[in-house]
């Protein structure tokens, strides 16, 4: 356990741009209820408010020689909504992700512009934030490697805040199909006091609802995300089945490079509450028990007179 804490900390430190996927972007298998956090053109596509909150516990029982949790661990909360006099749907997202003794906390507005076309609908948003990211430099030093290393000697907990811009164009076609491309990070920014970066990322996503001809009442919903620094791409497949859009279950495959790749998810909506898990199943050589993750969804239903038809479709909080 000794060494692949030690490990841990020699990638937090010496390779930020290896812990980009991990640290800098969370990981969901809930992603595909989650599309807002990294795809600002999903903003304002449901008629309604809508909020999703995420907590993951990665690596459940993973600790350092000293019983500290160093696990990785990611907290979420995303709300938006249409506005028609701005043409389209605004939004905040609120997260913090921490990997060992390093931690991100980032805030995030949303704006996009809608418009019909075809049989769909297209969102064209942008975002703007914040992140703050901290690096407690003292617990840290209790588990290097090297004693009197300049990068972590007596620097104590120290913190940065960086800018954060992010666009991205969405496309759905209401209980039919989506798709999606975007980007964050898009300005890079760097920190010399935490000797820490961040990177650009490029996501593509889609989904497709298939309802049985002989019984609608059961819907297959296959899903893809891709996300990319330009370095290493990951790939999260996932594939749920629906009854009468009230109760879900299915897996998703993650091939991410010494993760854990398969989880199994299950759901339940409860009027206009939705509520899901999602347990990965233990596969690497981490030594824990697996990761858990919970998504709560809720919505608002806005019944107001917008002056024009538009997409309503909950499926996809």
């Amino acid at each position: 356990m000794k060494y692949i804490f030690r490990a841990l900390c020699a990638v937090v430190l010496f390779f930020p741009i290896v812990t980009l996927q991990a640290q800098q972007e969370q990981h969901n298998a809930h992603n595909m209820f989650n599309q807002v956090s990294y795809n600002p053109g999903f903003t304002g596509s449901i008629g309604g408010i809508c909020a999703t909150g995420l907590v993951r516990q990665q690596w459940v029982g993973f600790k350092d020689e000293e019983g500290n949790n160093v696990a990785p661990q990611s907290y979420s909360i995303n709300i938006h909504s249409p506005l028609n006099i701005l043409h389209g749907g605004v939004g905040a997202s609120i997260y913090q992700d921490q990997l060992g003794f390093q931690k991100e906390i980032g805030v995030k507005l949303l704006y996009a512009y809608r418009k019909d076309i075809g049989m769909g609908n297209l969102g064209v948003g942008v975002q703007v934030g914040f992140i703050n990211g901290s690096v407690d430099f003292a617990s840290l030093e209790k588990g290097a490697r090297d004693a009197g290393d300049p990068l972590i000697e007596g620097k104590g907990d120290q913190s940065d805040m960086l800018l954060d811009f992010g666009f991205g164009i969405h496309y759905v076609v209401p209980e039919k199909f989506y798709v999606g491309l975007s980007t964050t990070r898009i300005s890079e920014e760097q920190s010399t006091t935490l000797s820490y970066n961040t990177k650009r990322h490029y996501y593509f996503n889609a989904g497709y609802e298939f309802a049985f001809p002989s019984n609608p009442s059961y819907v297959i919903e296959p899903s893809i995300l891709i996300k990319s620094d330009m370095v290493k791409t990951q790939y999260d497949v996932a594939a749920l089945l629906k009854y009468n859009n009230k109760v879900w279950g299915g897996v998703s495959y993650s091939a991410i490079r010494n993760m854990d790749p398969i989880s199994v998810l299950l759901g339940l909506k409860i009027k206009d509450v939705r509520v899901g898990y999602a347990y990965t199943i233990p596969t690497s050589k981490i030594g824990s028990s697996g990761s858990h993750e919970i998504m709560i969804g809720y919505c608002f239903k806005l019944n107001f007179d917008r002056g024009r038809e538009s997409y309503k479709n909950t499926r996809f909080l």
